[in-house]
C-alpha cells in the first residue's frame, strides 16, 4: 500500500469522492472516501481513508469536519488516523465494530435512525442478514446518491494478470455486485431481501462504492 491519495473529485455541489490505493493480499482493490457537505457547511467523512500528503488540507478546504463514519466491520483501518486529525469530530461506528476493534476511539453506534447531526440530509439503514459484514448504507437525497461500502464491488480496471485472476476467483472482477465473500456472509437471505427492498425505496441515481468505479447514473436499475 502506498500513501499517495488523489484529490477530491466533486460529484455534486455537496458531495465529493477521494480515492486512495489499497492492496490486500497483493490485489489492488483501492479504497474510496465519500465526503458530504451538510447545510451547515460542515463535512461528514464516510469510510475514512489514509491522510496522505496534502489530503488532509484538501478535505479541510471543503469545510469543517463534523463527523467520521466507519460504515462496516472492515473499513476501520484509518479511523484512528482520521479521529486524531479531527478530534472534535463525532465518530460513528457500524454495529459490532467497537467489540471487534476495541482499540478504536470511542464512538456512537450507527442504527437505522439518523443522528441529529445529519437528520433530514442523510438517511441510513443497517443491512440485515449479514452480521459478519455489519454494513450500514446511506442515501444522500440532495444528490440522489447511494453510499455503499462492501455490499457491492464495481472493479473493471486493475493492472496485471495476477490481480485480475484473484478478482475473478473472488467474483469481484468486471461486474457490479457482491463478491463471493459477501455471498458467504449472507446468513439470513429473507432479512437481507427486506433490507434490499428498503434500499430500493430510495430515489437514488448515483452509487459510490469503496472498491471500483463510481456509478454516475442508472444506479437504481443496476442495483
Amino acid at each position: 500500500m502506498t500513501s499517495q491519495t488523489s484529490d477530491p473529485v466533486q460529484r455534486d455541489p455537496a458531495l465529493w469522492t477521494l480515492d486512495s490505493p489499497l492492496k490486500l493480499g497483493g490485489v489492488p482493490f483501492g479504497t474510496r472516501t465519500t465526503l458530504i457537505r451538510l447545510a451547515s457547511g460542515k463535512l461528514v467523512i464516510h469510510s475514512p481513508g489514509p491522510l496522505a500528503s496534502g489530503s488532509r488540507e484538501s478535505i479541510e478546504k471543503l469545510g469543517e469536519v463534523a463527523a467520521i463514519i466507519a460504515p462496516n466491520l472492515f473499513h476501520h483501518f484509518y479511523v484512528e488516523e482520521n479521529a486524531g486529525a479531527w478530534p472534535d469530530a463525532a465518530l460513528f461506528l457500524a454495529p459490532g465494530l467497537a467489540d471487534k476493534q476495541p482499540k478504536l476511539p470511542t464512538g456512537e453506534t450507527l442504527c437505522d435512525t439518523a443522528p441529529d447531526l445529519w437528520s433530514g440530509e442523510l438517511e441510513q439503514l443497517c443491512v440485515q442478514g449479514m452480521p459478519r459484514m455489519g454494513e450500514v448504507v446511506f442515501y444522500h437525497p440532495a444528490s440522489r446518491t447511494l453510499l455503499l461500502t462492501d455490499l457491492a464491488f464495481n472493479l473493471h480496471s486493475v493492472s496485471g494478470p495476477f490481480a485480475r485472476t484473484m478478482l475473478r476467483v473472488m467474483g469481484a472482477w468486471d461486474r457490479f455486485g457482491p463478491s463471493r465473500l459477501a455471498h458467504l456472509f449472507m446468513k439470513d437471505k429473507p432479512a437481507l431481501r427486506r433490507s434490499i427492498d428498503r434500499i430500493l425505496e430510495w430515489d437514488f441515481d448515483r452509487i459510490t462504492l469503496t472498491h471500483g468505479d463510481v456509478v454516475e447514473t442508472g444506479g437504481h436499475e443496476l442495483f
